[in-house]
């Protein structure tokens, strides 16, 4: 545990490349690409001092042009998820007796090396595997990523250094112990900062961690993994499966030593999970730390006094960035009829102007969504409004599954605040707007609180300061990320923690003190300096 509390680098955002024409970071970046594209790579878990392969190989593409194969990676089984358990409970008494500076040091450089000479491979990485453009996987796998690292290292020296007042003669103090056990992370594919977080976070705070990625995300994971070995952390410390979902929680939750569960992904995977950890509560040794960011059904309202064109761009932008596949995305909005027209022409103007496909052309500002499951989903619930009379679509609308799996930025209009598209998380590029009457906008408030189970982002666009104010606490607990004349994504480490309540997770914002402190187990010790020597207080007296 700390002995000391030293002065750590100030950590500061990393700045975001441009990209732009002629930049050194764009011919970077595109020979990355092309370097990678060009191999056939096998990926292998990483399990203690091990990189695992089996007879089990699983194909990668990129979700953007799907015959064209990446490389594949090894599928794991039951006895896999075992041996990454016992690896990562035989690292942890080093590990977490390590002092908290040199464990720091190796996230440190690791962001280091993501934001030198690994950032074109992971952004290629990330482009290639997720179907990101540049700018999507810049802001995320390096920029996020880096930023997670760095300001978790600040954070964790708030916390060690938060501690109790002493009184004169006794010395009182906190020690902030790892969890009991190894802290299993499920991680999701949309974003590869989320993926490299939840691994990094609790192993930063002493733990060690079995770290299971989504298969559309394996291929960033490995860059990820490349980049924590060289920057020095020890075998054992984070490992790395791909293993199918049900069958590594068999083995994990029926574990006693499992102590903690960080999870991004659905709403009815977490819920399953937490529902498996209650029944076998009695199993564990300790009681197991529940950490989850899940779903969200995002929503953008717009008062009468809003500015259009700020409307139009929130819903572009917050929509259709990264195919609609951010947690954050703009999924409905709430539009009053007195802008409705301008708001409604600049959207499709805005959209006239947008090319969808590879993000090999940098051109493109939409690409693929991720897998064919994704994309049948998504075309599903367009065709369902093709086919009714409550709802109409206004722009794209189309779909191509032929080379990758293509789907246009899709606006609804609908007459039901109620219609299912304004209800249920769709998770691609399709937003559902509801035009409501601009004199009725407390009661549109009450539709946006009460249309979702969701809660986790939202945004109100108005330059009505008492409308703001009316927004804000009518919608105390409709979003844990609430933006005010902005789109609701994009959340920056270190300026806006991130997560959301009700169905969305258990909002314990990662990229704050608040993550970290979930991953520890506070011990209080007191230390008297000149013991009692008779058991008798003053007040036993008949005096």
């Amino acid at each position: 545990m700390p002995k000391g509390i030293y002065p750590v680098p100030n950590p500061t955002n990393e700045p975001i490349k441009s990209y732009g024409p002629g930049s050194p970071e764009k011919a970077a970046l595109k020979a990355a690409v092309a370097e990678l594209r060009n191999q056939e790579i096998d990926i292998p878990m990483y399990i203690g001092a091990e990189q695992v392969t089996t007879e089990n190989k699983v194909r990668m593409s990129p979700p953007y042009d799907h015959k064209h194969t990446l490389g594949y990676f090894n599928r794991g089984d039951a006895g896999h998820v075992e041996q990454a358990i016992n690896a990562a409970l035989g690292a942890k008494e080093d590990w977490q007796n390590l002092p908290w500076e040199h464990r720091a040091s190796i996230f440190l450089k690791a962001a280091d090396l993501i934001a030198g000479p690994y950032r074109a491979k992971i952004n290629a990485a990330t482009m290639l595997g997720q179907s990101k453009n540049a700018f999507q996987a810049e802001i995320d796998a390096a920029c996020e990523l880096i930023d997670f690292l760095r300001f978790n290292v600040h954070f964790m020296t708030q916390v060690y250094a938060t501690q109790p007042n002493s009184d004169a003669g006794m010395w009182n103090r906190l020690e902030y112990r790892p969890l009991e056990g190894f802290v299993f992370a499920i991680t999701p594919f949309n974003f590869t900062a989320i993926a490299g977080n939840l691994s990094a976070a609790p192993a930063m705070m002493g733990n060690t961690v079995v770290w299971k990625p989504a298969d559309t995300q394996v291929y960033s994971a490995q860059v990820i993994m490349e980049v924590f070995r060289e920057a020095g952390l020890p075998d054992g410390v984070i490992n790395l499966i791909y293993t199918d979902g049900p069958e590594a929680g068999e083995v994990v939750f029926n574990h006693p030593d499992f102590a903690g569960l960080h999870f991004t992904g659905s709403t009815a995977v977490f819920q399953h999970l937490w529902k498996t950890i209650g029944e076998n509560i009695s199993k564990y040794r300790t009681y197991p730390r529940i950490v989850g960011e899940t779903g969200g059904k995002d929503f953008i309202i717009a008062h009468k006094s809003a500015n259009p064109k700020a409307v139009a761009t929130g819903i572009v932008r917050g929509a259709f960035e990264f195919q609609g596949q951010k947690c954050s995305a703009a999924s409905r909005a709430y539009i009053p009829q007195n802008i409705w027209d301008d708001v409604k022409n600049y959207v499709t103007e805005d959209l006239a102007s947008i090319t969808v496909g590879s993000p090999e052309n940098f051109s493109n500002f939409v690409n693929a969504v991720i897998d064919e499951r994704a994309f049948d989903k998504i075309s599903g619930y367009i065709d369902q409004v093709k086919a009714s009379d409550l709802a109409e679509i206004i722009a794209g609308g189309g779909y191509d599954k032929s080379k990758g799996y293509f789907i246009e930025p899709t606006v609804i209009v609908t007459k039901d605040p109620m219609f299912t598209t304004m209800c249920e998380e769709i998770f691609g590029p399709v937003i559902t707007i509801y035009v409501y009457h601009p004199e009725h906008f407390e009661e549109a408030l009450e539709l946006v609180d009460k249309t979702s189970g969701y809660a986790l982002t939202g945004a109100i666009f108005s330059d009505d300061r008492y409308a703001i104010d009316l927004a804000t606490k009518k919608l105390v607990n409709a979003a844990g990320n609430f933006y005010i004349n902005d789109k609701p994504t994009g959340a920056v480490v270190g300026q806006q923690p991130f997560g959301g309540a009700r169905g969305s997770g258990t909002n314990d914002k990662a990229g704050s003190v608040l993550n970290l402190l979930r991953w520890v187990s506070p011990r209080t010790i007191k230390e008297t300096f000149n013991s009692p020597q008779d058991y008798r207080y003053p007040f036993l007296s008949e005096e």
